[in-house]
């Protein structure tokens, strides 16, 4: 367990890891089923057990950042996760989605 002693040096590792890849290194050779959101990396806070299945977890906020940042507007993005994300079932290891908004 990483902890931070006041130099900084966590939250510098944090902003600069690449999640996706460590979660895939952890559960992919266990788990090769689990499922990652195409384009949705940098939304990625973590992975969630779900009836024993890892299911990688993602933040309704940041989500939104990455659709605006692509260039839609608030309620356009808003809208697009809300059909074409949250309302998406692919399977037992359907990704979890946080939401982190109020």
């Amino acid at each position: 367990m990483l902890s931070d002693k006041g130099d900084g040096k966590l939250l510098k590792w944090q902003k600069n890891h690449d999640m996706r890849a460590e979660i895939e290194c952890i559960y992919g050779d266990e788990f090769p089923g689990m499922m990652f959101m195409d384009g949705l990396d940098s939304a990625i806070i973590g992975v969630a057990l779900v009836n024993s299945n890892p299911l990688v977890t993602y933040s309704t906020e940041k989500i939104l950042d990455n659709l605006v940042d692509r260039g839609m507007g608030f309620d356009e993005a808003r809208e697009f996760m809300m059909f074409n994300i949250l309302g998406a079932y692919m399977g037992e290891f359907t990704p979890l989605v946080i939401d982190d908004l109020f």
